[in-house]
């Protein structure tokens, strides 16, 4: 699953908080839902890794981290927070 593999993934950056949430459901008829869901989600994230740094810098972080797995979904929305 890619709910799974994003949070392993972001494991790695030590968080304090993290959520992981398939809002595809939410956007069926929309553009880039697929049936099955795994299209469309929403990170809430919390770690000291991310102290100091911009929101820019903190949402690249996040994607450098998932690498491939971001031409496989739609949408990603991104919660972010220093500890």
């Amino acid at each position: 699953m890619i709910a799974d593999e994003m949070r392993s993934r972001l494991a790695t950056l030590a968080p304090s908080r993290l959520e992981v949430i398939d809002e595809s459901e939410g956007h069926r008829g929309h553009a880039g839902f697929r049936e099955g869901g795994e299209s469309h989600f929403r990170v809430r994230m919390a770690s000291p890794a991310f102290g100091g740094l911009s929101r820019l810098q903190r949402h690249r972080l996040v994607h450098d981290r998932l690498g491939d797995i971001m031409p496989r979904i739609h949408a990603l929305a991104l919660e972010l927070a220093e500890n």
